[in-house]
C-alpha cells in the first residue's frame, strides 16, 4: 500500500476512535515504540499532532488493515495525521467552514449511540473510558469537527472530478495481465417485502395505551423518560429515556417529523402512527432545520391471521410476476415496504460501489445465503417469513436474477469496479498535486524522532 493510498483510506473512512492502548510491539516500526510520555511530534500552523495520536491511529490501522493490502507502517500513519492537520490549516486559510450546528447534529447522534451501548449509564462510561459523559461528548465534537473539515476540503480539492469510459479502459489496460484482481462469484438478488397489516383492535389498544401515558405525564403521576425506559420498544432510544438526538428535516418518518415540528418545546403529541408503530412524541429543542425529540414507541404485534393475509397478498403478486403481467422491478418499486431496496427495483446493492452485483458475503444474512444456495437462477421464491430487528415479523419473496462465476477482472463484467478504481487513482493524482502547493502555504515543524519518515518529502 502506497502512502497516499493509505492516506486516502483514512480520508474515505472517517471514523472516531475513543479508547486506545499505549503500548506497541511492532519490530518494524519506523520510530521507537513502547509506553511513552505524551509529547508534540508535529505542528502545522497552530495545529498539533501528539505522540498518543500516532500510537492510537497506528493500532487502529493495524486492526482495520485489509487482506491483500500491505500493512501500513507507523510512518504511513504519521504522515496521514500530518496531512489531516495540513488540510485543517489550509481550510482555515481558504475559509472552508464547518458550522457548529453541523458538528452538534452529528456529534449528538454518535454520542447517543455510544451511550446506548451502556444503557445510558454514565458511570459505565466513566469506568470504560476514564472520563465523564460530558468530557466524552466534548471529545467527539472536537474530533468530528476536524473530520468534517477534512471531508469538505477533500470535496473542494476533487470538485468536478469525472471519469470517462476511455479513462477506465486506459486504467484497465495499464494493469499487467498477471496482476489483474480475481473476483469471487457474485449474484444479483432482489426482494419484495411486506409488513403485515395489524388488525384494528390491536392498533386501538396501542393508541389507548399511549393516551394513558400522556395523561399520566400531564397530571404528574409519571415522567416521560421513566415511561420510555420501561415501555418503549425502540431499543436505541429507550435507554436514553426516549431521546433521539438531533435530526434534520427529511431524516425521520414523515408522519413523525410533521407531528414533532408542529409542537412547541416541551409539548407532547397525541399518538401518531408511522411504519414503525405508534409514537408518543415530545419536542425538546429546535435549532434551525434540526430538531431533537424524545418518544415512546409501541409496536402492535400482528396475529397469525394478519401474517397469513400478507402471505396471500405476496403469493398473488408473485403469480402476476410469473405470468409476466407485471415486471419484478416495477412491482418492487410500487409495492415493497423495504425502502432500502424498493427504489432500486427491489435489488440489493453494494454500499461501496452502488452496484447490484454482490458477493454472497456482502449480503451478510445467513438466511439469504442458504436460500440462494437452494435456488436456481431466474426463479422466484414463495412468500417467506423473516424477522426484522426493528419491526418484527415481515414477509418477502426473493428473486435470484443472475449469477456471475469467480473470474479475473475484465471490462465487460467489472466496469463499475474498474470505474471506481480509476476514480480513486485520479483522486490520488489530484491530491498529490494539491499537497505540493499547499505545504508551501503553512508552517510545518516535525520532531526529530520522525525525521526518518521523510513525511511529505515526495509530495
Amino acid at each position: 500500500m502506497s502512502k497516499l493510498k493509505f492516506i486516502l483510506s483514512v480520508f474515505l473512512g472517517l471514523t472516531i476512535g475513543i479508547a486506545y492502548s499505549q503500548t506497541n510491539t511492532d519490530e518494524n516500526a519506523a520510530v521507537p515504540t513502547g509506553q511513552v510520555l505524551d509529547k508534540i511530534v508535529a505542528k502545522v500552523n497552530n495545529y498539533i499532532v501528539l505522540e498518543s495520536d500516532v500510537q492510537k491511529s497506528y493500532l487502529d490501522a493495524l486492526s482495520q488493515s485489509q487482506e491483500g493490502f500491505e500493512t501500513p507502517t507507523r510512518c504511513d500513519v504519521f504522515e496521514s495525521l500530518l496531512i489531516n492537520k495540513l488540510m485543517v490549516a489550509k481550510a482555515e486559510i481558504d475559509s472552508v467552514i464547518v458550522t457548529d450546528a453541523e458538528v452538534i447534529f452529528q456529534a449528538d447522534q454518535r454520542f447517543s449511540m455510544v451511550m446506548a451501548q451502556f444503557g445510558g449509564d454514565e458511570s459505565m462510561v466513566a469506568e470504560i473510558y476514564g472520563k465523564t459523559a460530558d468530557q466524552l461528548k466534548s471529545e467527539i465534537e472536537e474530533s468530528l469537527k476536524e473530520q468534517l473539515i477534512i471531508q469538505k476540503m477533500q470535496q473542494k480539492i476533487t470538485d468536478g472530478l469525472a471519469v470517462s469510459p476511455a479513462e477506465v479502459k486506459k486504467f484497465f489496460t495499464s494493469i499487467p495481465r498477471d496482476s489483474l484482481p480475481f473476483f469471487s462469484a457474485e449474484v444479483i438478488v432482489g426482494q419484495i417485502v411486506k409488513k403485515p397489516e395489524v388488525n384494528k383492535a390491536a392498533k386501538d389498544q396501542m393508541e389507548n395505551q399511549l393516551k394513558e401515558f400522556k395523561e399520566m405525564i400531564l397530571n404528574g403521576t409519571a415522567d416521560f423518560q421513566t415511561l420510555a425506559q420501561k415501555y418503549s420498544e425502540d431499543p436505541g432510544s429507550a435507554m436514553m429515556g426516549g431521546e433521539l438526538g438531533f435530526f434534520r428535516r427529511g431524516e425521520l418518518a414523515p408522519e413523525y417529523e410533521a407531528t414533532a415540528l408542529n409542537l412547541k418545546p416541551g409539548e407532547i403529541s397525541n399518538p401518531v402512527e408511522t411504519m414503525f408503530g405508534f409514537h408518543l412524541i415530545q419536542l425538546l429543542e429546535r435549532r434551525g432545520n434540526t430538531f431533537n425529540t424524545r418518544h415512546i414507541l409501541l409496536r402492535p404485534v400482528p396475529t397469525e391471521d394478519d401474517i397469513k393475509n400478507t402471505e396471500r397478498y405476496l403469493d398473488s403478486l408473485r403469480t402476476q410476476i410469473l405470468e409476466k403481467k407485471i415486471d419484478f422491478a416495477k412491482a418492487a418499486k410500487e409495492y415493497s415496504d423495504d425502502r432500502s431496496t424498493s427504489d432500486n427495483g427491489g435489488f440489493f446493492t453494494d454500499p461501496q460501489t452502488g452496484s447490484n452485483r454482490l458477493t454472497l458475503r456482502t449480503l451478510e444474512d445467513p438466511v439469504l445465503y442458504f436460500t440462494l444456495d437452494s435456488m436456481k437462477v431466474g426463479t422466484l421464491t414463495t412468500p417467506m417469513r423473516f424477522e426484522d430487528e426493528r419491526e418484527g415479523t415481515k414477509v418477502r419473496i426473493l428473486f435470484y436474477k443472475e449469477r456471475f462465476p469467480a473470474h479475473r477482472a475484465n471490462m465487460n463484467d467489472d466496469y463499475e469496479k474498474l470505474k471506481l478504481a480509476t476514480r480513486r487513482r485520479k483522486e490520488e493524482e489530484i491530491l498529490s498535486k494539491w499537497f505540493v502547493s499547499a505545504k508551501e502555504d503553512v508552517f510545518i515543524d516535525i520532531d526529530p524522532a520522525y525525521d526518518r519518515c521523510e513525511a511529505l518529502k515526495d509530495r
